[in-house]
């Protein structure tokens, strides 16, 4: 059984909530006559394409977990994945990543062209915070959520995760930053600070207490880890056929990753000790944080 498969058997609603998110996803990429055809239509091919959706799925689980409803989390999970979307565009770009592949599709700048790739993704920033401030109540949950997700998105977490992890591939690259201090460092902004928003905003929709705010943004942090370790294992373990993307480009390029620097069973125990955290930061939860639990398990055992 494949993790998809194993998350869909141990979560009955997953597809219930998946289609919920996406019908919103759908709502958000609606535009009038004045959004140009090219411009929506490479919106629509990078954030509707077929993904995890794990961020929006965040929200989502967040929010239950904490007595909330899905209708109150879907504005801000159809919010940070256009924002997740955005970043996808941009790091594959030739000036970044150089990807061609992305969820076995083509990237949006080779199944469209470089410019509308680039103002495909400022588009979808823009609309991330646009509905937020929309489709969002009270509007005090909608500021609040605004605040978490822009800063989540901006230079001090995801995108300077990303000019750091760009940094590492220069050929003068502080050696003293080749450790995994380092790349965690990159890693909780790159990859984790989307997580983070995602189970804090979940909270916001459900009118959680402060306490329990601070144990999503707990997990959040060990989750975003624990994504980067398997996606560096998967990357240097995997076929392109099996990632829906090219492998092994990682080592090529000289980037720090988490098998680069410890090897790949030390990686794996990582992995395992980064799981044993996210359990503990659920526990007082009990059973009502069951989906963060399997979504956890999921992310450790994921074949792509």
């Amino acid at each position: 059984m494949s993790a998809s498969d194993a998350l869909e058997s141990a979560l009955p609603g997953l597809s219930e909530a998946v289609a919920a998110v996406e019908a919103e996803l759908d709502r958000a990429l609606s535009f009038g006559a004045d959004g140009p055809e090219r411009l929506v239509a490479a919106m629509r091919y990078m954030s509707l394409a077929p993904g995890k959706r794990l961020r929006p799925l965040l929200v989502v689980w967040s929010c239950e977990a904490l007595g909330g409803s899905v209708q109150r989390a879907l504005p801000a999970a159809a919010a940070v994945e256009l924002i997740h979307a955005y970043s996808l565009i941009h790091d594959d770009l030739p000036c970044m990543d150089d990807d061609v592949l992305r969820r076995g599709l083509p990237t949006c700048h080779v199944a469209f062209d470089e410019a509308t790739a680039v103002l495909a993704g400022d588009a979808l920033q823009a609309r991330a915070f646009e509905w937020v401030a929309r489709r969002m109540h009270p509007e005090s949950a909608a500021l609040q959520c605004l605040r978490i997700l822009a800063t989540a998105a901006g230079a001090e977490r995801l995108v300077g995760g990303q000019a750091d992890d760009l940094a590492a591939e220069a050929d003068d690259f502080p050696v003293e930053r080749r450790r995994v201090e380092w790349l965690e460092r990159i890693h909780l902004r790159k990859t984790g600070a989307l997580f983070r928003a995602s189970l804090q905003m979940g909270a916001v929709a459900a009118e959680a207490s402060d306490e329990d705010l601070a144990r999503m943004d707990a997990f959040g942090r060990v989750l975003g880890l624990a994504f980067q370790v398997k996606d560096d294992l998967l990357d240097c373990e995997s076929s392109p056929e099996d990632l829906g993307k090219k492998t092994q480009k990682d080592a090529g390029r000289g980037k720090l990753t988490y098998p680069a620097l410890l090897g790949v069973e030390a990686s794996r125990e990582r992995l395992a000790e980064l799981h044993r955290e996210a359990d503990e930061a659920l526990a007082p939860l009990g059973p009502a944080a069951d989906p963060l639990r399997t979504l956890m398990r999921f992310v450790v055992e994921r074949k792509r």
